[in-house]
């Protein structure tokens, strides 16, 4: 679609002061998927030269705002093959690059940072984040950084915590989190459709404690801790208690109560496949 409205298009190394109708430029793919009438300006973060992947030096991983879908699921399948703290987490990173069913043209231009931005319900960028405990790197215009979790990062549909021309330049996600055993389940309306539910368990490797992420069925992301190998009564009260009705998302790819069973039945799902692979582990 041609953004007609658009007089200017900008470097992002240029600087220069933010003003109204701006907008940063990644891969472009919502950008250019629907009209935008306010914006006036685009300023281009693609000549910005940030890694799209950086170890850092506590053996966490800090992905840029401009990575693509295709560089993380490349180190996804990397990283499989990798040190024994890689491979852990690794087939989450793979499933939740899957889970967009796009295009090959979308993989390769569509953003990490985009995708987080956008805040829609099914972007799994927020729940493979949000899953791994991730944490924002926020720039503002003046320059001053700040950090804000991936959960509470998005705020609703199409809501996040990103104040006027403030810029997201990347997540970290912490070394304990990629050495997490994982669970994954995600269910479409349609074969090819837009995730409705997606749920995600990590199991800690140091305290044994599972933490399930609730993410498409609801509006915003959801964690619940729980203490090592919970039952099946905690987890159902947990997401009972803890998701108001009207926190289920509604629109053409799912009914609240579908997505809501959905959510429970996954909930159980991980959380039996998680608590077994302790006992066995165990044993």
């Amino acid at each position: 679609m041609d953004l007609n409205t658009v007089t200017e298009l900008r470097d992002a190394r240029l600087g220069g002061a933010w003003r109204p109708g701006d907008a940063w430029l990644g891969g472009g793919t919502y950008l250019f998927s629907e009209p935008q009438p306010h914006i006036r300006r685009l300023i281009d973060l693609g000549r910005m030269g940030w890694e799209p992947l950086t170890r850092t030096p506590d053996g966490g991983l800090e992905i840029a705002a401009t990575c693509t879908v295709a560089q993380l699921s490349r180190y996804g399948r990397t990283a499989a093959d990798g040190s024994a703290a890689d491979r852990v987490a690794a087939p989450l990173v793979e499933q939740c690059c899957r889970a967009f069913l796009a295009s090959w043209k979308i993989w390769h231009m569509a953003t990490v940072g985009g995708n987080l931005c956008n805040a829609l319900p099914a972007g799994p960028m927020i729940s493979l984040t949000a899953a791994l405990d991730g944490v924002c790197l926020l720039r503002a215009p003046s320059g001053e950084y700040r950090r804000v979790p991936v959960a509470r990062f998005v705020t609703g549909a199409g809501r996040k915590d990103l104040r006027p021309g403030e810029l997201l330049r990347s997540v970290t996600l912490p070394a304990r989190a990629l050495a997490s055993r994982t669970a994954f389940r995600q269910a479409s309306l349609y074969g090819l459709g837009r995730s409705a539910a997606l749920v995600i368990g990590t199991l800690d490797p140091l305290d044994g404690s599972l933490t399930l992420t609730v993410t498409a069925s609801t509006v915003r992301p959801f964690r619940f801790w729980f203490p090592p190998a919970p039952n099946a009564a905690a987890v159902a009260e947990a997401l009972r208690d803890g998701i108001r009705p009207e926190e289920y998302f509604d629109d053409i790819h799912g009914l609240p109560a579908w997505r809501r069973h959905l959510t429970f039945r996954f909930a159980e799902e991980i959380r039996h496949e998680l608590v077994r692979s302790t006992g066995e582990a165990a044993r």
